[in-house]
């Protein structure tokens, strides 16, 4: 059967897309061809507000049959955090079966060359785009993100980084020209000639480990790198958030076949409540790339077991803000209340230790006491969130028990500075929503270590007491050495303690905000411009997105012949 999608019809409409991501990722300037706000959807999407949340409420308690070879049986059990059971559920696959067919289709894959695969891609991510509102109400059901993050960070946000992704893809695989003429001059001998191809071959089956926070904005980047470099991909959600990611490979497998190639070079492996099944795929020599975000231990399993797998892991780390001077304290205070509030803290570059001497800091309107700070940014939080309906909007619910247990036991760690307290929502009085909680700690203390030199995912911040700015500056560098940092935030006036930051965060590979007091933020990043994670340290040991991305999950295979 014919393609519906030919190569060229693909190419002449997304090339002028792709020419533009490649100059953004050379400039680093601002550019999105996703528009982020929700209403620019119901002007040129396919699917308006109002669709979307019917192609949601239509997903409800029904089977999600994606046609993959291998099914047998059906799983789910997805529970929103905002209390509502989604009912969804998904083909459970026996890998003897699918990854076969997987690998069957990556021969035609590879040989359409990148041109072909990123405009296949970028399709893919078209078609996603035009769904914006229907994949908010999944992430959102799924993360716990309110509605409005849920679109923006689970839709063009995260499309802005698959698009990214593949724009590195195609610029890593066209560095070698497809072809070359080679001849050496052997005197009064005839020349040696040769006619060589360069061919960027894909290692294998790419599994990506998704996420309960951010199943899209993480899953994407790994998805479309891997896909965009010619490996089929096998997609094995969190449990709690398999929906976004199912839905994704749902659209991937239409527009695989509509172009012409093998729909199960994606697909899902959902599992059994307590299966574990991302244990026994990781191992599969099958399974060459491997892409993963969640915990360090599982992390660290997967960089010491899955050997046959190039394998990126995001981890979690300990995010610093040292607090040692600003000429604009309550800009300082409202940038900090914000960060500490999006998404509950619930984010991998959330603020989580706030290092300020005890002694006090310079600001524009005079000193200001540790203590006199501690208050303040209390108030700039309760300030911030005091209203409910804001509170929602910027808080969304608790993603699982956990978090809520980690917020319950953190008033036992320290001088509570400002307590969590409950928001009810009015639309689904199911959801646990918390406002963050700030713990006061001493940083000379020895048993104060493990208050905040270890993670503590969820709305808790620890405002740590240090002697100086040079104390803080070595616990900065302890922290990011010993337990990793995804973000790294400074508010200083001096221009030596700017620089000791600075040259701290290069040496142990950390990425740095300083003096943030708008509406840019730590704890958000933007595609094509900002680096998510370094790689350099052991909160994660690859970057979102850089080349060294991408560049593993190819290689140049080269064939000469005699001219």
């Amino acid at each position: 059967m014919a393609a519906e999608l030919t190569a060229d019809t693909l190419i002449a409409r997304h090339r002028p897309t792709l020419d533009q991501a490649l100059e953004a990722i050379r400039t680093r300037a601002y550019w999105s061809p996703h528009p982020e706000h929700p209403k620019a959807y119901g002007e040129h999407g396919s699917l308006d507000p109002a669709a979307g949340r019917a192609a949601f409420d239509a997903l409800l308690g029904t089977r999600l049959d994606l046609g993959q070879p291998g099914t047998d049986g059906w799983v789910g059990g997805e529970v929103s955090p905002y209390g509502i059971e989604l009912g969804v559920t998904y083909p459970h696959a026996d890998p003897d079966v699918l990854l076969p067919a997987m690998r069957a289709g990556q021969g035609a894959w590879r040989d359409a060359g990148p041109e072909v695969r990123a405009a296949v891609c970028l399709e893919i991510l078209k078609r996603i785009n035009d769904r914006s509102h229907e994949f908010a109400h999944a992430v959102m059901h799924t993360s716990g993100q309110a509605y409005l993050m849920a679109f923006q960070a689970g839709g063009p946000h995260a499309q802005d980084r698959g698009l990214e992704a593949v724009a590195y893809a195609y610029a890593e695989q066209t560095r070698v020209p497809a072809t070359a003429g080679w001849t050496k001059p052997q005197g009064k001998r005839d020349p040696l000639t040769l006619a060589k191809s360069f061919t960027p071959a894909p290692r294998g089956i790419g599994l990506v480990i998704g996420c309960n926070t951010f199943p899209t904005w993480n899953g994407y980047p790994g998805l479309f790198a891997s896909l965009a470099t010619g490996n089929a991909v096998l997609v094995k959600p969190h449990p709690r958030a398999v929906l976004p990611l199912a839905l994704t490979v749902a659209v991937a497998r239409e527009v695989l076949a509509a172009a012409g190639f093998a729909a199960d070079l994606v697909a899902l492996a959902a599992e059994a409540p307590g299966e574990g099944i991302a244990k026994t795929l990781a191992t599969r020599p099958e399974i060459r790339i491997i892409d993963y975000t969640g915990s360090t231990a599982f992390g660290d399993w997967l960089e010491t077991h899955a050997r046959q797998a190039q394998v990126f892991t995001e981890k979690a780390g300990v995010n610093t803000v040292v607090v040692e001077s600003t000429d604009d304290y309550r800009g300082m205070l409202a940038n900090l209340a914000f960060s500490l509030s999006l998404y509950s803290g619930q984010m991998c570059t959330t603020p989580q230790n706030l290092l300020i001497p005890r002694d006090g800091i310079r600001t524009d309107q005079g000193p200001k006491t540790y203590d006199e700070v501690t208050v303040d940014l209390a108030r700039a939080v309760d300030g911030l969130l005091g209203d409910d309906t804001r509170a929602n909007a910027l808080l969304g619910a608790l993603v699982n028990p956990d978090v809520k247990a980690r917020l319950e036991a953190a008033a036992d760690l320290g001088e509570v500075a400002l307590a969590s307290r409950s928001v009810e929502h009015p639309d689904f009085p199911g959801a646990v929503v918390r406002t963050p909680a700030i713990i006061k700690l001493d940083g000379a203390k020895p048993d104060a270590d493990a208050g905040y030199l270890s993670e503590c995912f969820g709305p808790v911040s620890f405002a740590v007491a240090v002697d100086s700015a040079a104390h803080a500056l070595t616990l900065l560098r302890r922290g990011i050495r010993e337990n990793g940092a995804m973000t790294v935030s400074a508010y200083t006036t001096d221009p030596e303690t700017e620089r000791a930051v600075e040259e701290i965060c290069l040496e142990e590979s950390a990425q740095l905000s300083l003096n943030l007091t708008g509406g840019v933020y730590v704890n958000q990043t933007a595609a094509f411009s900002d680096f998510h994670g370094s790689g350099g340290n052991p909160a994660a040991n690859a970057a979102l997105t850089d080349a060294a991305f991408v560049a593993p999950r190819f290689r140049f295979i080269e064939v000469r012949r005699e001219a």
